[in-house]
């Protein structure tokens, strides 16, 4: 897979996040996940939902992916988008 099919899944899954994903070999990627929809939610159910989104992708056409999943009030004190 490439880096945007991946972004765009989860835009689907996600509306209005923002997302950025990351790849040297489209194996083995690396995402990060700006979105409402994280708030009062723990780091597993943040995952979760992510994984949601790509299905049966994961550990197939994904091998392995890093996900730094953030609401907008994160991100802005972490200085990312």
């Amino acid at each position: 897979m490439r880096p945007d099919d991946i972004a765009e899944l989860i835009r689907t899954a996600l509306p209005g996040a923002h997302v950025r994903v990351e790849s040297e070999d489209n194996v083995h990627f690396a995402t990060r996940v700006v979105s409402t929809a994280f708030a009062g939610k723990r780091v597993i159910a943040r995952h979760q939902l992510i994984y949601a989104a790509l299905g049966a992708r994961m550990g197939n056409e994904i091998h392995a992916l890093s996900i730094d999943a953030l609401t907008p009030d994160e991100a802005a004190a972490r200085g990312v988008a």
